[in-house]
């Protein structure tokens, strides 16, 4: 590819902006840590029952044993 020393130019800053973009993501740490026996399940009933069938059931069961917890006093405004 043939590029002007302006074209190039560009190109250099462009590529050193999404190179510091990318040193300076931060890590997605699951809310979760599921078991590999779980995840391993997980993936068995999507295939079976459909992505969005599990997703709400697991939801559901999670919301339902959260609400069991006194969560009330926790100030969300804490760092984690």
């Amino acid at each position: 590819m043939k590029a002007t020393e302006i074209e190039r130019k560009r190109f250099d800053k462009s590529l050193d902006e999404i190179i510091d973009l990318f040193n300076n993501i931060e890590t997605d740490e699951p809310v979760i840590q599921f078991s590999d026996k779980v995840l391993v399940n997980i993936e068995r009933a999507k295939r079976k029952y459909g992505d969005e069938m599990v997703n709400d059931k697991i939801n559901t069961v999670v919301h339902e044993m959260l609400s069991w917890l006194d969560l009330d006093d926790v100030d969300e405004s804490e760092n984690k």
